[in-house]
């Protein structure tokens, strides 16, 4: 187990080593604190775009399922007839230059894997850069939109939001509820009571404050070819190589299981960059992967290889609620 799965390990289930790192969290938290208030002050530099600005992120450390959540959501825009770009850091890409414009012909290399998996299911205009305030204006300069979806950019306080939408992994909640180092928060819990909604992934109902969220299966796709297979193409009880290099790998391996199929588990690090040889396992037996590490692998992938398609399934309550908060957004601009 590499240390990242480690420390992920005591955060999620509890070790006495972390009781060490207290002094570090009071220093961790008061920083955090601190530029929370900053921003609601209207301290510093901070960017307010021409056009409305929807934040998507989470308060935890690891994968919490935003990436489906913001595809549902630019679905849900163009279904109001809205014109939608999206911003993202592109965590791990290595564009010529910043602010880069995402297009589906990019390699993940380049563009970010995320990124690319959103422009390549949406064509949505998207624009990487950690500078999110530049991100947003370098997408305005060249595209006429109604509103901005903002990936991951919770705690980046110098773009101005008109709606912060949070998720939590409905098994793992806030782990152990320490701030880092000690535990997984990015910002103390009670951050949750300033944000607009807080989405549950993997509730089967909606919990008290909250929203439920979950992640439905819909296809294989093979991975050289495209094309798409409905879920019974394996049949029950088929072995397969399962491989994911996600925030958070068990959750696609008891997908997989609830498909009841037979997972091999191969869990990488999260954003982890492949080799060909990666892709070789023994036995010979087909391969199902997420979108995300698909969007790497294409160009070397092995003959039998696919990956499962998820959609975001929200609450009706949930799709309500954003439904109304699009108009009142609108309306006030």
């Amino acid at each position: 187990m590499a240390g990242a799965d480690r420390l992920l390990e005591a955060w999620y289930r509890g070790h006495p080593a972390l009781a060490l790192l207290r002094p570090l969290e009071v220093l961790f938290r008061y920083v955090a604190r601190r530029r929370r208030e900053r921003f609601l002050r209207g301290e510093g530099d901070i960017y307010r775009a021409p056009v409305p600005v929807v934040v998507v992120g989470n308060i935890t450390v690891g994968g919490t399922g935003k990436t489906p959540l913001i595809l549902w959501l630019i679905e849900a825009c163009r279904n109001r007839g809205l014109r939608v770009g999206v911003v993202s850091r592109g965590y791990g890409a290595r564009p010529p230059c910043l602010p880069w414009r995402v297009t589906a012909d990019q390699s993940a290399e380049q563009a970010g894997d995320e990124p690319l998996l959103i422009v390549q299911r949406t064509g949505v205009p998207l624009v990487i850069d950690p500078d999110r305030p530049r991100a947003v204006q370098a997408l305005l300069e060249n595209q006429a939109l109604d509103l901005i979806l903002c990936d991951d950019g919770l705690q980046h306080y110098r773009l101005a939001r008109d709606l912060e939408l949070v998720l939590i992994d409905a098994a793992r909640g806030l782990g152990n509820g320490h701030c880092l180092p000690v535990g997984p928060l990015r910002e103390p819990a009670e951050r949750l009571t300033g944000v607009d909604a807080v989405l549950h992934n993997g509730a089967l109902e909606d919990p008290p404050g909250g929203y439920a969220f979950m992640l439905q299966p819909s296809a294989l796709v093979h991975l050289a070819t495209g094309e798409r297979r409905s879920l019974d193409h394996f049949p029950p009880g088929t072995a397969l190589h399962a491989l994911a290099g996600i925030g958070n790998p068990r959750r696609f391996f008891a997908t997989l299981e609830a498909l009841h199929w037979r997972p091999i588990p191969h869990a990488f690090a999260d954003h982890a960059r492949y080799r060909a040889e990666q892709l070789r396992f023994s036995p010979a037996l087909p391969v199902v992967m997420t979108e995300k590490d698909a969007v790497k692998c294409r160009a070397f992938a092995p003959a039998d290889c696919w990956y499962l398609a998820v959609d975001a399934v929200p609450s009706p309550a949930f799709a309500d609620w954003f439904d109304a908060a699009l108009v009142r957004l609108l309306a006030s601009r």
